[in-house]
């Protein structure tokens, strides 16, 4: 595995000539606007969802995005301290909003036992699962409890905080654990430039840990990166996937970087960001998933994260719909078919029966006049 300060072979990101100004720690956090109000015992919001289990094999996932202590790290690009409490999590706080989050109706009734089987939860909460700042250690046995019946459990935190605490915990819950960590990029200028304090070799530390721990391991990967043209980027997505199944990640999420922190805004007014297009979104995941990176890859999934698609640049409200429902069955079937748009009134909860062989095809779709081409750009 090369040092995390080499150029990666194959990429073609002249990284050697990427300027941006400073990202510290007072630079990222000057620019900011004012947090939400969240309520420390009441989860931000719940919702089901479809995951992928292996290529074609759809499984019911809970998602929980809950209010805690903002994330001590502040990297550059992070959004997720608008929804995090101005303190550290009160104890009690999170079982009580995981409690909440699990009562609440879900379109995939998740909320009942007898509901769909088997069946996955997120616990997402901005920040670290295993910083007692943001989740108390005391509230781990309770939140373990609280877990029981549930096959697979996914919390997202930094590398560096991969302690004694999570093996502790793999032990308390009945499902499988699985620790989200990010990633974002092995480009060796702008992975230090983020502020996530960590370098790749860090990264893969964690992972060894993990493995070694019986613990699968998500990666996130950013499309988008900042003063870099749009197809460099994708490049260096590419990269970074790669050096995720290098690292044994069961699951990478590609992730669109987007403005809204205030440090990326003021890049994007300075003409050093902006956000990938929709087109670039299904180029990267149409060269992950097609030969010859997909055998490259092994058995680790890549999906794309789908949250704010509607905002991205390069679709329409004539294709919009429909390009998103195809991003949906491909996450879910791990293949791009050469024509598998989602046909008109296909709605998403359908995906799971495409996925597994079954799109509703449009081998003409028509073009809808966007930039980029429309579901032809991909």
């Amino acid at each position: 595995m090369p040092p995390p300060d080499a150029k990666l072979p194959g990429a073609t990101a002249p990284w050697a000539d990427v300027s941006l100004p400073p990202a510290g720690r007072a630079a990222v956090r000057r620019l900011r606007g004012p947090r939400a109000a969240v309520d420390a015992f009441q989860p931000i919001a719940a919702w089901d969802e479809w995951e992928v289990a292996a290529a074609g094999r759809p499984v019911a996932a809970r998602v929980l995005l809950l209010a805690g202590a903002e994330c001590p790290f502040t990297c550059a690009m992070c959004d997720l301290w608008r929804h995090t409490l101005d303190g550290p999590t009160p104890p009690g706080g999170i079982p009580a909003q995981l409690r909440e989050g699990l009562a609440a109706p879900g379109r995939l009734g998740l909320e009942s036992r007898a509901g769909p089987q088997p069946r996955w939860i997120k616990l997402y909460n901005g920040s670290n699962f295993f910083d007692p700042r943001s989740v108390p250690a005391e509230d781990l046995p309770a939140i373990a409890r609280d877990l029981d019946g549930w096959d697979r459990v996914i919390v997202e935190n930094h590398p560096l905080l991969s302690g004694a605490a999570v093996p502790r915990f793999r032990d308390a819950i009945a499902g499988r654990l699985e620790v989200a960590m990010g990633l974002e990029t092995v480009h060796p200028r702008i992975l230090p430039w983020l502020g996530k304090q960590m370098t790749a070799a860090d990264f893969v530390a964690a992972c060894d840990r993990l493995r070694g721990w019986d613990i699968d391991v998500r990666g996130f990967v950013l499309l988008g990166l900042p003063g870099l043209a749009e197809e460099e980027s994708i490049d260096w997505c590419l990269e970074t996937v790669a050096f995720a199944a290098r690292a044994g990640v069961r699951h990478v999420s590609i992730v669109p970087a987007r403005a809204g922190n205030g440090f990326f805004d003021d890049l994007a007014r300075r003409g050093l960001f902006a956000p990938p297009s929709a087109a670039a979104l299904e180029r990267v995941v149409a060269r992950a998933l097609g030969e010859p990176r997909r055998a490259e890859l092994g058995d680790m999934l890549v999906t794309v994260d789908l949250w704010g698609f509607e905002s991205l640049a390069g679709h329409c409200p004539a294709c919009r719909d429909e390009r998103r429902r195809r991003l949906e069955a491909i996450n879910l079937a791990q293949q791009v078919p050469p024509e598998a748009a989602p046909g008109p009134g296909d709605g998403s909860h359908n995906a799971p029966e495409r996925a597994a062989g079954h799109p509703a095809a449009a081998p003409h779709a028509p073009a809808c006049g966007c930039p980029r081409g429309g579901l032809h750009d991909a």
